[in-house]
C-alpha cells in the first residue's frame, strides 16, 4: 500500500528499532512507496513512512530491493558528495563510502551479505542513516 511520507524532523531523527517478521508489510508498503514516488526517490527507510523500524528499500540498478536490519561491516573510498531527500527539502553536504558490504535480512527474511558499490551503495547509506536518525 502506498504510504505518505513523513516531513517532521523531530520523528526522523529518532533512532529505529530491530524488524522482525510481524514487519514484513512495511517492507512491502515501502516498496509500494518507491513505485509511486519514482520520479523523485530511488531509496525510502521505514521512518519516512512514520515506522521507526531498521527496513529500506532502493533502486538496485533498476530493481527495487527491501533491506531488514541493514548492517554496513565493511567500508571503503571516501568521498564527499551532495545529497536530497524526498522527507527534507534543499541538498546537502555529507561523506559516502564508494564501496560497502552489508548484513541484512532479505524480504523472505533470509540473511544476506552483499557488495555494493557507487550509486547503489550511497543510497544504501543515506537510508541507514534515516534508520539511525541521522538527517543530512
Amino acid at each position: 500500500m502506498i504510504k505518505q511520507i513523513v516531513h517532521d524532523p523531530m520523528f526522523l531523527a529518532q533512532k529505529s528499532t530491530e524488524a522482525t517478521f510481524m514487519d514484513l508489510q512495511t517492507a512491502k508498503d515501502l516498496l509500494d512507496t518507491l513505485a509511486a514516488n519514482r520520479a523523485g526517490c530511488v531509496g525510502l527507510a521505514a521512518n519516512m513512512i512514520g515506522v521507526k523500524k531498521r527496513i529500506i528499500v532502493f533502486d538496485n540498478n533498476g530493481t527495487d530491493m527491501a533491506m531488514l536490519n541493514p548492517e554496513i561491516i565493511e567500508k571503503s573510498g571516501e568521498y564527499e558528495t551532495e545529497e536530497g531527500c524526498l522527507s527534507l527539502s534543499g541538498i546537502r553536504k555529507t561523506k559516502r563510502f564508494q564501496l560497502i558490504t552489508v548484513k541484512y535480512l532479505d524480504i523472505n527474511l533470509k540473511p544476506q551479505t552483499g557488495k555494493f558499490f557507487g550509486w547503489s551503495a550511497q543510497i544504501i547509506q543515506h537510508e541507514i542513516d534515516h534508520c539511525n536518525g541521522i538527517l543530512i
